[in-house]
């Protein structure tokens, strides 16, 4: 178990996860292939090497991607278009300077995927997209903090649905919403804070909802609600961090979702999220409401009044 973070070893992992088409796993993730980029790149731009990925190649792939008939992006080519990954689309070729590729006024009128599925997490993607396409306008505002409303429980959190169960995932998507919203009013604050910080179990990891096991993912989703509502000081964030470096695949690289088990870009991208809100040394920073580099979403001016911890020196 390593004590600090192997970012060679990393960044190696990211560059070699093309290398295996010729096994399965590769083909039964096509339809996570889109989002695989976005982490990937995300990942990499975090640990200040976002140039270690082929360019070209990665915005060939993305529009690739493209879904004529319904204006917007599917997973893998051929695939249906999905909001999904439209917003990693649109993420990627953001990060690489490339948004001139797309025809914005298509996209904005995407309708989501073909068989209608709602969902609070589908809401974020098409929020976060529109407000990176500089398209905000378009979108009902009151509509959708209504129905955000209709999904908020007892306990201060967000199911997918109205009547779901608080999940911390759920709560990172309605809460990064509500700030792209400019309506961070409709949380009640300090009960969810205090939901949110009961998700640190003994071990330091975090969990998505009570009496669930520790999860690296949630570094990023509990943390990036927590910055967004300026209480990170809210966990132990001594105990998150080493938690995180203990999930690190100290002999092929990538972070896995708890120590000892395989690693996946999934989990490594939320995982150097969660580092970079906890001001780990040398890290780049992260913005917590569109998990993109901040200096990205600060160039565009949409930065909202969220805070990280501080960067450490070492």
């Amino acid at each position: 178990m390593s004590t600090s973070l192997i970012v060679p070893l990393h960044v190696a992992y990211i560059r070699a996860l093309g290398n295996s088409k010729d096994e399965l796993s590769y083909h039964l993730s096509a339809h996570l292939r889109m989002n695989a980029v976005y982490w990937g790149l995300t990942a990499l731009f975090v640990m200040g090497h976002q140039d270690a990925l082929d360019r070209d190649e990665m915005i060939d792939f993305v529009m690739s991607c493209w879904d004529e008939e319904a204006g917007a992006f599917g997973a893998h080519p051929d695939h249906d278009a999905h909001l999904l990954s439209t917003l990693s689309a649109v993420q990627i070729l953001l990060m690489q300077n490339a948004l001139n590729r797309v025809d914005i006024d298509r996209v904005v009128k995407c309708a989501g995927d073909a068989f209608g599925e709602t969902d609070t997490r589908f809401l974020y993607c098409a929020v976060n997209a529109l407000s990176l396409l500089g398209r905000l306008d378009e979108l009902d505002v009151e509509k959708t903090v209504a129905y955000i409303r209709r999904c908020r429980n007892f306990d201060g959190g967000f199911g997918a649905v109205a009547g779901a169960e608080s999940h911390a995932g759920q709560v990172c998507v309605c809460v990064a919403t509500l700030a792209i919203l400019d309506r961070l009013d409709e949380v009640d604050q300090p009960t969810l804070c205090w939901w949110l910080s009961e998700r640190q179990l003994p071990n330091g990891g975090l969990n998505g909802r009570p009496e669930k096991l520790e999860d690296v993912c949630y570094s990023f989703w509990v943390l990036s609600a927590l910055s967004i509502l300026g209480k990170l000081t809210w966990i132990d964030s001594n105990k998150l961090e080493t938690f995180i470096l203990s999930a690190q695949d100290t002999e092929s690289g990538g972070i896995a979702d708890r120590p000892g088990d395989m690693p996946d870009v999934f989990h490594t991208v939320f995982g150097l999220a969660g580092l970079s809100l906890l001001g780990y040394p040398a890290l780049v920073d992260l913005d917590p409401v569109y998990c993109m580099p901040a200096s990205i979403i600060e160039n565009l001016g949409l930065r909202k009044g969220w805070k990280a911890l501080q960067r450490r020196t070492s």
